[in-house]
């Protein structure tokens, strides 16, 4: 009989339907030495955020044929570590969504009415009606910035409450936004418009102080600004002077940019502010799903059958994952690029194997690829499973093909191409010498660059004195060029550009490099 360790507080719901496949063993608390002690002997794991899954802990659990997260992430989990063990990872994406989105509505419900003061005045043994005179939003527009599967939730409840809907959504198709009742903007649109205006993105390097002292300026002096997503999307300081000039009506937050949230001018706000203690996900209903989704699905793995949310790779086995794992990356890291340079609502992917890598199992490629494409809108939630549901839900056409006449890489070549936001673009690489990634070509043009974590790319005229230009021109604000390389397809053509540089961009550089004569078009590339 299969064992499965338990090793977190998970529950009771999810130890029943454990038991009804293995013996279940329930030891929190542990010790990592403890944990290797005894892990040998277990053929399954199930954790939450308590537990830290390392290399260690993986390479002792001889047996181990899953790891079970009942949450969201699998930050404590060494993911890549499981993978090269055979060993599954899953986790439940979807076992808040409907907690957070519900608190996300209630939070708008109760800063319109200004529930929590009115409770506490009560409290306090007084009736003071007049100074609670609140505001319906019933025809009212709200804006939902990110239209993920929580946001998705939001807009679905607020349109049937009759509210009138906004979204902005870089990575999101038209047909989805409406098949939603959304009306997709760009984001200053969605800050002039509307009265009501919720978030629901991760955090990224992007998204930091989305919500600054710019935004807020934005907005209607009537508006009121939610956020159930993650701290930091907002600047707190730019949001209390401008709930304190009157600037806009109200704000509730239940995520900081630090928590607990210590010492913050948002307290002393009165009842145009609200603040929850990050209880998006904080629902006993919350608390079975992830527990039961989790354990349904180490369940269904002991049975031998596949997990619904897995994180690494289930369906292959570690030997054909070993010998298609470079080709993966390259697919990815080729899938990421071109994702960034179509820009952020993509239409169509092309995944083109060429040479002998058209004889090969295409799928995992063609996920692999779609995984890095969409790893800028969905960064760590985004994984080898899920990849071609969310490009589908997304919208976004997957074209396969192959040509196994063009020659030109030993081991074959890949080639994606996509129609996005910025236009279609097309990029090629392949796997040289010892198995590095090369960039080979850029919307045709050749080239023969390893990818660099940061990246420029120009489309110019091939003229005399035009690289120096960019070169004098990066050097004037301190970025330096780690490599360059020019590929052009006739003399004083049109040509491509790629600098590789130590460190991102900064802000309007790109903006002085479109400017030089000569040059058609730019772009930055983080990977």
């Amino acid at each position: 009989m299969s064992k499965v360790l338990v090793s977190d507080p998970i529950d009771q719901a999810g130890i029943d339907i454990l038991s009804q496949v293995a013996q279940v063993d329930v030891k929190t608390n542990l010790s990592p030495e403890e944990l290797i002690g005894i892990i040998p002997d277990y053929d399954a794991l199930m954790i939450r955020s308590g537990t830290r899954v390392t290399q260690e802990i993986i390479e002792a659990g001889k047996q181990l044929k899953i790891i079970g997260r009942a949450g969201v992430g699998v930050d404590n989990v060494d993911v890549p570590a499981a993978t090269r063990q055979g060993i599954v990872v899953v986790n439940s994406p979807e076992g808040n969504t409907i907690a957070a989105a519900e608190h996300a509505l209630a939070m708008m419900l109760s800063l319109s009415r200004h529930i929590p003061d009115a409770n506490q005045s009560v409290k306090n043994h007084q009736w003071d009606r007049k100074s609670f005179i609140g505001a319906e939003v019933y025809k009212k527009t709200l804006g939902v910035v990110g239209l993920g599967k929580i946001g998705s939730h939001v807009a679905t409840v607020a349109r049937a409450m009759g509210m009138k809907l906004l979204a902005y959504d870089p990575f999101i198709s038209i047909e989805r936004a409406e098949q939603l009742g959304c009306r997709i903007v760009e984001l200053d649109v969605l800050l002039r418009e509307a009265d009501y205006i919720t978030l629901h993105m991760p955090k990224t390097a992007e998204t930091t102080h989305l919500i600054n002292a710019e935004a807020l300026a934005k907005m209607k002096p009537t508006a009121r600004v939610i956020n159930c997503a993650r701290g930091g999307i907002v600047d707190e300081q730019a949001l209390y002077e401008a709930l304190k000039a009157g600037q806009i009506a109200g704000a509730a937050l239940d995520v900081f940019e630090s928590e607990p949230i210590g010492e913050s001018p948002l307290l002393s706000l009165g009842k145009e502010m609200i603040l929850t203690p990050h209880l998006g996900a904080s629902t006993a209903e919350a608390q079975v799903n992830v527990a039961i989704d989790v354990a349904e699905q180490i369940r269904d793995v002991l049975l031998g059958l596949p997990a619904r949310s897995a994180v690494n790779i289930p369906g292959l086995s570690p030997n054909v994952l070993e010998e298609l794992r470079p080709y993966m990356q390259l697919a990815e890291t080729l899938g990421n690029l071109v994702g960034q340079l179509a820009g952020g609502r993509i239409e169509m992917l092309n995944v083109r194997l060429q040479g002998e890598l058209a004889t090969n199992n295409s799928q995992p490629l063609v996920v692999a690829a779609l995984k890095g494409l969409l790893s800028q809108a969905l960064r760590e939630r985004v994984n080898y499973v899920n990849a071609t549901i969310e490009a589908k839900e997304r919208g976004i056409r997957v074209i396969e093909t192959r040509d196994a006449s063009i020659r030109d890489y030993s081991g074959g070549s890949l080639q994606l191409s996509a129609i996005g936001t910025l236009g279609e673009h097309s990029v090629t690489g392949a796997l040289l010498g010892d198995g590095e990634i090369h960039i080979t070509s850029i919307d045709g043009f050749p080239i023969n660059v390893p990818p660099n974590r940061y990246m420029v790319f120009t489309l110019h005229r091939d003229m005399p004195g035009i690289i120096g230009k960019i070169g004098s021109l990066l050097g004037s604000f301190n970025v330096n060029i780690a490599s360059m390389q020019v590929g052009r397809k006739i003399v004083r053509g049109d040509a491509v550009m790629v600098l590789s540089i130590d460190d991102p961009l900064p802000e309007g550089v790109l903006d002085e490099i479109t400017k030089v004569p000569g040059i058609r078009d730019a772009y930055t590339v983080a990977l």
